[in-house]
């Protein structure tokens, strides 16, 4: 109680069913913020938590693995009769498991297994977190994005049906590789005007590692006066092994 008090919650002690469970509801903000409509803050809650002692848990567990596959959720409430908790049951972590897996797909109940009053105490106060704020972030959520209405990178590089723009997608698609400067990816795509010209050139050379170093050489264009730079070994790899390579898992970047 004392965690909720340090959010700003106010809380009240009642008795309802089922018993030992909390139940959420919202008081709508004053000031309301103007960037959200009242109607969103006057959504209701459904959310319930309800808490289980160990053996409470496991007489669920196994009367939820023996009876159905399709369990509903008033399968998993708390006995009526205490000493119905307390019978033995034979129940392993894969029961456990299977019922976890059960009552969240069939039931849309998740259970969160916890060692200590603290730790409950924790996830109360997180989960009371998240419900304030899901008004906002639902509302936030839904609406466009005001810094992605208009401008040039909206929808990428502008290509018409003759071609046009195809070289400029190709130059930003160099630059979204880690470490590349524009005058790096400018030195690529002057050599390879288009990916297919690449690809033939990597389909050209005899070795593996011929393909894997075909642009380490390309000289970069600097400053007047300044030392002259190449494309180098890596970035050469990293291309190469984006072109050529048809492992999903592969790991471009050895540095990330």
């Amino acid at each position: 109680m004392e965690a909720l008090g340090s959010l700003g919650c106010e809380y009240h002690i009642e008795p309802q069913r089922p018993a030992r469970s909390l139940r959420w509801s919202r008081v709508k903000p004053e000031p309301c913020p103007c960037s959200v409509p009242p109607e969103v803050w006057a959504a209701g809650e459904q959310e319930l938590l309800l808490l289980l002692e160990p053996e409470e848990f496991l007489q669920g567990v196994f009367q939820l693995t023996q009876v159905s596959p399709a369990p509903q959720a008033q399968e998993m409430q708390q006995p009526e009769c205490p000493g119905v908790a307390r019978a033995q049951v034979a129940v392993g972590w894969p029961e456990v498991e299977e019922a976890l897996v059960l009552l969240q797909l069939w039931a849309n109940l998740d259970v969160l297994l916890v060692a200590s009053w603290q730790e409950l105490s924790q996830h109360v106060c997180a989960f009371t977190k998240a419900l304030a704020q899901r008004p906002f972030k639902q509302f936030q959520e839904s609406g466009t994005f005001s810094f992605c209405t208009a401008g040039r990178w909206v929808a990428g590089e502008r290509v018409t049906r003759d071609g046009t723009g195809l070289r400029g997608a190709w130059w930003r698609q160099i630059r979204q590789f880690n470490r590349v400067s524009p005058a790096v990816a400018d030195a690529v795509v002057t050599a390879f005007p288009s990916p297919r010209l690449l690809q033939q050139a990597y389909s050209a050379c005899g070795t593996d590692q011929e393909r894997l170093a075909l642009l380490a050489d390309l000289p970069v264009k600097v400053e007047e006066g300044a030392r002259p730079r190449r494309v180098g070994p890596d970035l050469s790899r990293r291309i190469c092994l984006f072109l050529t390579s048809t492992n999903p898992d592969l790991l471009l970047d050895l540095r990330s």
